[in-house]
């Protein structure tokens, strides 16, 4: 692959060039070099730091078959679930209608800010029953923080209604009968089945979105067909975690608008290495969260989350 060839290499190649052109006869020795010179888009940088002869190179997908995409795809997961053994879902919860009450509230809106809002919501409506009957006003007040609190009042105060009218006031544990429900989605369904029913489905968020474009698993757009193709590479007991591991390295080093690539795990493995900050230094500088020595999103984390060095979110008011 054209990714071994050394960046030293390709920055002496403007200065060759330069000498050659002033002598009267080519020398082949400089055609030589400055046929290195020619390197492919994707070539990698070394890393810093890094022994002289060693460099990250980019793997290119092109031509990739299907066997070669599933192993590459499995092992980036492997790869995350070492790095983010404590992956879980960020928003608080404690039973399947504050999850699903949760994440329709997280539209446009951080989990972080959901997180901060909700104690106070559950507190006032604690079952669906008390939140189908609520004043629409109040709710609004509740929920103002967290943006559009106008259309999350009225899906969540019409969730709460269908959920007494056509399930007995208990979350369903299917997926059509979860789609039935006012602003729930498939996304926000897979989210209910496999946190709080142990279902298995993968969450295609914008991180997800990003990131399995980004590692080319699919170039689709449309969130359900890469919903389809993601599946396909993966076993189904592997879905739910798999999610956890993509959106937390998507929150936590392969932003959106600047990746840190030289702080990235799986930088062997991805077509896209190079699009960030490949040194590490300045590439640790990125990271967030837990990695960066942040406060993580939940207000409530688990144990395990706070074993390996995460710290709770700050409530609603406090100093963040």
């Amino acid at each position: 692959m054209g990714g071994k060839k050394t960046a030293k290499a390709a920055g002496k190649a403007p200065v060759e060039k330069r000498a050659s052109a002033k002598k009267a006869a080519p020398v082949r020795k400089t055609a030589a070099v400055k046929k290195a010179t020619v390197a492919p888009k994707n070539a990698a940088a070394p890393v810093k730091k890094a022994s002289a002869t060693k460099t990250v190179a980019a793997k290119s997908p092109r031509n990739e078959s299907r066997t070669a995409l599933v192993r590459r795809a499995r092992r980036i997961n492997r790869e995350l679930a070492e790095v983010f053994p404590y992956a879980h879902p960020e928003l608080d919860f404690e039973n399947p209608f504050q999850l699903i009450v949760a994440t329709v509230l997280s539209a446009q809106t951080t989990d972080l800010r959901v997180n901060q809002t909700t104690p106070a919501l559950f507190a006032a409506y604690p079952t669906p029953e008390d939140l189908a009957a609520a004043n629409p006003e109040e709710v609004e007040e509740i929920l103002r923080p967290t943006g559009f609190f106008r259309a999350k009042t009225k899906s969540v105060i019409g969730l709460s209604k269908a959920l007494v009218e056509n399930f007995g006031g208990e979350v369903p544990g299917r997926l059509e009968d979860l789609v039935t429900l006012p602003g729930v989605g498939r996304k926000t369904a897979f989210v209910v089945l496999g946190n709080a029913f142990g279902r298995p489905g993968v969450t295609v968020d914008t991180h997800f979105m990003r990131l399995v474009r980004r590692w080319q698993w699919t170039d689709e757009t449309d969130p359900d067909k890469i919903e389809a193709a993601v599946t396909a590479l993966f076993p189904k007991s592997d879905w739910t975690d798999l999610s956890h591991h993509v959106i937390w390295h998507g929150r936590r080093i392969c932003h959106a608008r600047k990746p840190a690539c030289g702080a990235c795990p799986i930088t062997p493995l991805c077509p896209a290495y190079g699009e960030g900050e490949t040194d590490p230094e300045k590439a640790k500088k990125l990271l967030k969260y837990e990695k960066g020595g942040f406060p993580g999103q939940r207000l409530n984390p688990p144990q395990a989350y706070l074993d390996a060095g995460g710290k709770a979110a700050p409530p609603l008011g406090a100093t963040e």
